[in-house]
């Protein structure tokens, strides 16, 4: 029988404890890719020894290692993510990184580039509104426009961000506050590997985690979601 996986619900890390051959037989849950995707997990392993994935992961693995250190007798994490990241692009060799970035963000980007410039990186960047195009030019209705329909209202242009990135030459790129979609399309325009530093969360000052633990929110996005039906 065919499970989807459905790690989220687990009510065990069963895979952070022990291999499948080492746990009782009545855990994991049936629906754990331990017990129903075995040859997928083979294959997968089989795949980090491709030159390219391994090159990538290898770093990625000591850069999790490092961002811990045990201080008086307790591990504790010692870098945010802008260290992680910098850290991580002197591992992988790189030279040139390029920010695609939120126009409401422009302090951070900037921010950012005096950053990776002081690390003896080279920045190239792409506003969300390059091109000044307006939105009806991308196909959008003007009746979608957050200002007045009839004027003119720059659209957001992930996919020339990428291709701005990918003529520069950068060889990883860091999304800063893209909306959600225009982040995917531009990630699948990407030529170089993409990771996130600063996601888009409007209300929550680009904190959207706080969304899952507030009863408050909670109630916004539950009752937004009631009156969508």
């Amino acid at each position: 029988m065919k499970f989807d996986p459905q790690c989220a619900k687990c009510p065990g890390k069963y895979c952070c404890s022990a291999p499948m051959e080492k746990l009782k037989k009545d855990v994991p849950p049936d629906y754990c890719p331990m017990r129903t995707s075995a040859e997928t997990i083979e294959k997968s392993i089989g795949r980090y020894q491709d030159a390219a994935v391994k090159g990538m992961y290898i770093p990625a693995a000591i850069t999790e290692k490092e961002a811990y250190q045990v201080v008086r007798g307790v591990r504790m994490a010692v870098r945010p993510r802008i260290k992680e990241l910098i850290e991580f692009g002197k591992l992988l060799g790189i030279k040139k990184i390029g920010i695609a970035f939120c126009a409401g963000l422009r302090d951070e980007a900037a921010r950012l580039t005096n950053f990776l410039e002081g690390q003896s990186f080279e920045v190239a960047s792409a506003i969300c509104k390059c091109g000044g195009v307006d939105k009806t030019m991308l196909g959008v209705d003007k009746q979608f426009k957050i200002g007045d329909p009839e004027k003119f209202e720059a659209a957001c242009n992930p996919v020339l961000q990428a291709e701005l990135l990918n003529k520069a030459g950068t060889e990883i790129n860091v999304i800063v506050g893209l909306c959600i979609g225009h982040d995917m399309l531009f990630t699948l325009n990407s030529k170089a590997p993409v990771t996130t530093l600063i996601v888009k969360d409007r209300l929550l000052g680009h904190n959207p985690v706080i969304g899952l633990y507030s009863a408050y929110y909670r109630g916004i996005i539950e009752s937004q979601r009631r009156n969508m039906k």
